[in-house]
């Protein structure tokens, strides 16, 4: 009997031909490459401001005027009529010193005037009547000259006493301390009961601060070279700051605009030798009292004629090798890199001297997503110029940027 053959292993080659051709057709068929949308990204289209060529100048503002409040004579306070740091108006009574003293004084130099006219008159009547009597003998010559030298003692002595009067009236309203004008004063130095005179401390400092005074210095450079261009103007001899050319706005430490225009009103006569600045000054209305005297500010001197000029945002800017520059994103949607030049700033702004055009389309948000080249999807915001926050643009509005104010 033949040997039989067993159907397994030609089971086991089938098997595997089926599974390396079902490898085969696995491998020549590639699954299809899926692409990532381009990024998300903000922008603005660049807009433009009018800005002037302007200077700034590190400030100390000064009251417009301020008064030491002292005591002219001796004697204890007996009243204070105001709370510290108040606003105190023109004649306030401010101290009273004890007037007593004072007053008898006054009271006594009354009576010694009217004393003193009362003989002025007798002697003054005692003189007429012996001339009346010298030509008839009855009265000598020696007499005569007695009674004029009287009379003219009698009345020496009504100016001595009209004179004593007004020096006791003056001290006694020394003792009436008033505002010389309306301004804010300070604390106290002495109180009720405390004895002053004139050799004390101030009682009190009164300041006046509506106008404040802002006081800076300008380099010799910069003021010959101001000192010229108006000598061409004028035609004649140089003329210090004037309103007109000029204007003037105060930054605060808090970093705000003070919200009233300022004026020159003084330049110095003379260079500092020492330091090469000239000492100017401005005024500005202070109506609320916001600005108060002693602060270090910053003064921003402006032309008023102005140049158009773009404005960026001041986070969309970076700083590379070459400077300043900015994301935009052109017609295609791709990103490139663009160098600019700043100028001022104007609160959360950039004013670009160069580089950048009205209309350009920069990246405000999303910068760290991007690269230069790539393409990107352009998602466009307005830009609140005030305050350099970004809001989304309406559906029914333009696509273009806030006009910048």
């Amino acid at each position: 009997m033949p040997p039989r053959i067993s159907p397994f292993p030609r089971l086991a080659a089938t098997c595997a031909g089926l599974l390396a051709a079902l490898a085969l057709t696995a491998c020549s068929d590639k699954a299809p490459e899926v692409q990532a949308p381009p990024p998300s990204v903000s922008v603005i289209e660049v807009g433009t401001q009018d800005v002037g060529r302007h200077s700034e100048y590190v400030a100390r503002t000064e009251a417009f005027r301020t008064v030491e409040l002292r005591a002219r004579v001796e004697g204890t306070i007996t009243q204070r009529l105001f709370r510290e740091g108040d606003t105190v108006s023109e004649s306030q009574l401010l101290f009273e010193i004890d007037r007593e003293n004072y007053l008898a004084a006054f009271e006594q130099a009354k009576a010694n005037l009217s004393s003193a006219q009362v003989e002025q008159q007798r002697t003054e009547r005692d003189y007429k009547r012996g001339q009346e009597l010298r030509p008839n003998g009855f009265i000598s010559q020696s007499d005569l000259d007695t009674l004029a030298s009287n009379a003219a003692k009698a009345q020496a002595a009504e100016k001595a006493a009209e004179a004593a009067l007004q020096n006791a009236e003056v001290n006694l309203s020394y003792t009436r301390i008033k505002a010389p004008f309306t301004g804010r004063i300070s604390t106290v130095n002495y109180n009720v009961g405390n004895l002053v005179g004139p050799g004390s401390n101030p009682l009190a400092t009164l300041l006046q601060d509506d106008p404040i005074y802002v006081s800076f210095q300008m380099d010799e450079g910069t003021y010959i070279t101001y000192l010229q261009a108006s000598s061409k103007q004028t035609g004649g001899e140089p003329v210090p700051p004037a309103d007109g050319s000029l204007a003037l706005s105060l930054v605060l430490p808090n970093g705000t605009v003070h919200d009233q225009p300022g004026r020159f009103n003084y330049a110095g006569i003379s260079i500092n030798s020492t330091t090469g600045t000239v000492n100017l000054r401005a005024e500005f209305a202070n109506p609320r009292g916001i600005v108060r005297p002693g602060l270090y500010a910053t003064l921003v001197i402006e032309s008023t004629d102005k140049l158009s000029l773009p404005v960026v945002p001041q986070y969309a800017v970076q700083e590379g090798q070459q400077g300043k520059f900015v994301l935009i994103v052109d017609d295609d949607n791709k990103v490139r890199e663009r160098n600019i030049s700043v100028g001022r700033a104007l609160g959360a702004l950039w004013a670009v001297t160069d580089g950048l055009q009205q209309g350009d389309r920069i990246i405000v948000e999303g910068l760290q997503k991007v690269r230069t080249g790539i393409e990107v999807n352009p998602l466009l915001k307005l830009l609140d110029t005030q305050t350099g926050t970004l809001r989304s643009e309406p559906a029914t509005s333009s696509a273009t940027n806030q006009p910048a104010s």
